[in-house]
């Protein structure tokens, strides 16, 4: 089949694909809308498909514009490379980057990230799939991520992992609860209280009991959770104390929540980025990556305390790496669910 359509025809279906309306993607392009109308007529001649099914309200991808735009997308992407290079990618361009990543990243961290990039790259569209830490490997592993950032890494050769930062678990709880008025908890001591705790499936979960299989609680948590956001909710009502990683805290400022530095031992996680190895970035996915490592640079160096300025305790420390503990592959039939 011979070429008969150009790089102006594809760059008009990508807008209409990602802005989900012709009128939006002809001002997106800098054209009138029957002039993208008419490229678009173009491109489903040139191929002999349908691309899109319209109606007065709507604009939707065929299932042959489905598959289609998968292939567009990634030849502009690496026309993209090709031609202007990663540092040239400028903020006329449309595109999308999708970052998986775990509930408590993306709840504390990432939107200053999302913010210093929109403000870049106004045009490219960001999409944020917070997931448990396995299922941030599965979507990096299956290509439905651009990459990810978690605590768990794995033993897949086909995944790396990138230390962003190591962060500690601290004991959360009201400033009106008795361990508040504390310099530092040992685990212990939190375990004589009412607590609330993520349960067998979260990988904070396997990464606590295995730093801390000397200490164990006497008695069972009041309530379990999958995720540590839902578990601060459940502390900020009343319900007890809980051990979280320092990122989830909110700031110090928060009229209810405070954490004091759990000790005894001190036990860390390490938060970084996933990527599937040997898989280059979009031009739009590298310039979110250098965010991110930017915006990490400019918070801080400290390990120790993230996002709620814990004391650096000094006991001996224990530091939890799931990155070498658990294996997680997009084959994989049993899958551990692991809740940030």
């Amino acid at each position: 089949m011979g070429i008969n359509f150009d790089l102006n025809d594809l760059q008009a279906f990508r807008a209409v694909v990602e802005l989900g309306s012709f009128r939006k993607a002809a001002d997106a392009v800098s054209i009138s809308q029957p002039a993208l109308s008419r490229r678009i007529d173009k491109l489903e001649d040139a191929l002999g498909v349908r691309l899109f099914e319209r109606t007065t309200r709507s604009v939707a991808l065929t299932t042959v514009g489905r598959v289609f735009a998968r292939s567009a997308e990634q030849l502009l992407d690496d026309l993209d490379i090709a031609l202007l290079g990663i540092r040239d990618v400028s903020s006329s361009r449309l595109g999308h980057v999708t970052i998986a990543c775990v509930p408590s990243v993306a709840y504390y961290f990432l939107p200053s990230v999302i913010a210093s990039y929109h403000r870049r790259f106004p045009r490219i569209r960001v999409k944020l799939l917070d997931s448990s830490a396995n299922e941030v490997l599965s979507a990096v592993i299956s290509g439905e991520a651009d990459f990810g950032v978690s605590f768990m890494g794995s033993q897949e050769s086909e995944i790396e992992f990138k230390m962003l930062l190591e962060e500690r678990f601290v004991a959360a709880c009201r400033r009106d609860h008795p361990l508040a008025r504390k310099k530092r908890v040992t685990w212990s001591e939190l375990y004589e209280h009412e607590y609330v705790s993520v349960d067998k499936t979260s990988g904070n979960r396997l990464l606590l009991d295995q730093a801390l299989s000397s200490v164990a609680p006497s008695v069972p948590s009041v309530c379990e959770t999958r995720h540590v956001t839902t578990m601060l909710g459940l502390i900020e009502a009343g319900l007890g104390v809980a051990a979280v990683p320092s990122m989830a805290m909110p700031g110090l400022d928060h009229p209810i929540l405070t954490s004091v530095p759990l000790v005894e031992p001190v036990v860390k996680r390490r938060v970084g980025i996933v990527r599937r190895r040997g898989r280059p970035l979009t031009p739009a996915a590298a310039e979110f990556h250098r965010t991110i490592i930017e915006t990490r640079r400019a918070n801080g160096a400290s390990n120790d305390a993230v996002g709620n300025g814990a004391a650096t305790a000094t006991t001996a420390t224990t530091t939890a790496t799931a990155t070498t503990t658990t294996t997680t592959t997009a084959k994989s039939k049993t899958r551990r669910k692991s809740a940030s």
